[in-house]
């Protein structure tokens, strides 16, 4: 049983058929349709793991203060456009039937400001991030967690791809849970997903693929600072300075079904808490919006990512965010 929170609020969800005619016969600046990744509502919760404030086991860095000019900020923002060369940033991983968003959101912006820090585009490892920790860690694997660049700073983490780049040998320990399909036609790209939420695998105490060439020790990297930040100047500044950033947020019913725009709650109960990756900011059509990676793989929404409300704090999104530096000087 997940130890995140499901929060319950208002109405019992309804069908994604129903939320999806709500939203697109109003004027909500978003634009919805049924999702191919989800049978029904309740298949989502097996992908909501984040702790969120007010949640008994949420932890967070301390929240770091600085001064912002914001005349020195564009008034728009892509960390993918910024930084080319971090193919990390833009690459949209698949936490597979398992409540890892938290180790996702966290690898994701730790890899993307390791890249922008250092110059090595590396993909890092989730499978270590979310399963070697314990519930005494930032997390508890498919059961939930918090951000867990504190982890990225005591303990470090090894290189780690994706599913896919199982066998390839050239990372340490790749993400073993297979991307899949809920309750749609099955493919080779994407099998149909186990009945229930996968359990979390053993903690590996060395790299999972054979012929890589560095030992799981040596091969961890290390966070230099980590911490919290909060207020939507202080979050823009810090996502055009050193890059994406952890946030985690309440999912609804109606945010799955999304497809373009600037999303805000519409319709439907809350599932529970979602981490993510912010990588960018901007407005559209007069609504400003934060930019985020998402990590149901790129089928899913606009290539894998969302718009949603910025200055807000639309459903909690500003404040749960997390980052942290990786220093320059750093050798892999």
């Amino acid at each position: 049983m997940k130890l995140a929170s499901v929060l319950v609020v208002g109405a019992a969800a309804t069908g994604f058929e129903e939320i999806v005619e709500k939203v697109n016969s109003g004027n909500h600046g978003w634009t919805a349709a049924v999702p191919s990744r989800f049978g029904e509502v309740e298949d989502v919760k097996v992908f909501l793991g984040a702790f969120l404030p007010g949640d008994e086991q949420y932890q967070e860095e301390p929240v770091v203060d600085f001064e912002v000019n914001m005349a020195d900020l564009p008034e728009s923002f892509d960390s993918a456009t910024n930084w080319p060369k971090c193919t990390v940033i833009a690459n949209v991983r698949d936490q597979s039937s398992c409540g890892s968003c938290w180790a996702f959101g966290s690898a994701s912006s730790f890899e993307s400001r390791a890249c922008i820090a250092t110059g090595l585009d590396t993909k890092y490892s989730v499978e270590d991030t979310a399963f070697c920790q314990g519930i005494f860690g930032a997390g508890n694997g498919c059961n939930g967690g918090n951000s867990a660049w504190g982890y990225f700073k005591n303990t470090g983490v090894p290189t780690g791809g994706d599913y896919t780049d199982i066998g390839s040998e050239s990372t340490c320990q790749p993400y073993s849970l297979a991307p899949c399909a809920h309750h749609v036609p099955a493919t080779e790209k994407y099998p149909a997903c186990p009945s229930s939420e996968y359990d979390s695998p053993k903690c590996k105490k060395s790299c999972s693929e054979s012929s890589y060439p560095t030992d799981l020790k040596s091969d961890r990297l290390h966070a230099a600072t980590t911490f919290s930040v909060r207020g939507e100047e202080k979050i823009m500044q810090s996502l055009v300075s050193e890059g994406p950033m952890y946030v985690a947020f309440t999912v609804y019913a109606d945010f799955p079904t999304y497809m373009s725009g600037v999303y805000k709650h519409t319709s439907g109960s809350a599932l529970g808490g979602h981490a993510v990756t912010l990588v960018g900011y901007g407005t559209l059509d007069g609504e400003k919006y934060w930019k985020v990676k998402n990590s149901w793989n790129e089928d899913w929404g606009n290539g894998g990512h969302f718009l949603i409300a910025r200055g807000t704090n639309e459903c909690g999104i500003e404040s749960s965010v997390g980052a942290g530096t990786v220093s320059s000087s750093t050798v892999v």
